[in-house]
């Protein structure tokens, strides 16, 4: 079930969830490139540290650092150890001993020890860059913040950890801060929740099943790389038929061939797509590295559901 009735540029932040491989982050380029279009300033947010997206921008973007990508939209991807510095920063009176606990070794040894700070930390970070009124007095405000969200399992666990947090802490800054965050993502509001597949089976079937585990309900549904679709049911038969006859010649039954299999994908990816009725369905790009044109035509894809 999909929620039509707001747009996902409507909110202040927008998660991009689903599978490994099907260019979560070359959507979320998309989606944060239309944002910037419409005026918004916006912010897309890595977790990966690979840094994928200034990549699509032929930027680079150092660990934790905002960096502009183009007019309106910059670009950050988040280091879990500085976010818990600039945590420490903001609670503890003392900046060397925020700097003493939040240093690497420090944070190497915490971390290890507490199963979920890093996804706690790291939707903290998330929270501070969709606030009207930043941590850091000079830091500007982002009117949307689009999140590149970890593959599924992972991307579920990092919107679980305020909750989490909160609720084994029961008192103090975490508990107070995790409920904060977990009533931001409860908001339907201030967040959205979308997810991404390729119209193949294995995709899809982790789209569902992310679904349920989100209770039943996306604001948006978005199928990725859809091939071209060039034959009818009529064609497919007409080539079935053609392929048949033994008087057709050896190249003609060679390029029979290559339109069944090009009819057959086809016909297996609408089969895909009917799954997810209302969703947006974005075209397969032919490209060894994608290029701004090439996001812009994405971007022109997500207008329906942005």
């Amino acid at each position: 079930m999909l929620r039509p009735h707001r747009r996902l540029l409507d909110r202040r932040l927008v998660f991009l969830l689903g599978k490994g491989g099907v260019g979560r982050s070359t959507v979320a380029a998309a989606l944060g490139l239309l944002a910037a279009r419409r005026g918004l300033r916006a912010i897309v947010v890595e977790v990966s540290g690979r840094g994928d997206v200034p990549r699509l921008f032929g930027a680079r973007c150092e660990l934790g650092e905002e960096t502009a990508l183009a007019a309106g939209l910059w670009s950050v991807d988040v280091d879990p150890r500085q976010a818990l510095e600039e945590y420490l920063h903001d609670q503890l009176p003392l900046r060397l001993i925020a700097e003493a606990i939040g240093s690497s070794a420090t944070f190497g040894y915490v971390a290890a020890a507490t199963p979920g700070l890093r996804e706690l930390l790291t939707i903290g970070k998330i929270w501070e860059l969709a606030q009207p009124q930043r941590r850091a007095p000079d830091a500007q405000p982002y009117d949307v913040v689009v999140v590149d969200a970890p593959a599924t399992g992972h991307g579920l666990a990092l919107l679980a950890a305020p909750r989490t947090f909160a609720a084994a802490a029961h008192v103090g800054p975490i508990a107070r801060q995790g409920r904060r965050i977990a009533a931001t993502l409860d908001d339907r509001v201030l967040t959205a929740l979308a997810a991404i597949a390729t119209p193949e089976q294995a995709a899809v079937d982790e789209l569902v099943h992310l679904r349920s585990e989100l209770g039943g309900v996306l604001d948006a549904a978005i199928v990725n790389a859809a091939g071209a679709d060039r034959y009818s049911t009529a064609d497919a038969q007409a080539l079935a038929t053609a392929a048949a006859d033994p008087a057709i010649g050896a190249p003609a039954r060679a390029a029979i061939a290559i339109a069944r299999r090009e009819a057959a994908r086809a016909h297996a990816e609408r089969a895909q797509i009917a799954r997810l009725p209302g969703a947006v369905v974005l075209p397969l790009i032919a490209a060894d590295a994608l290029g701004a044109t090439d996001l812009e035509r994405l971007a022109d894809g997500l207008e329906d559901a942005a």
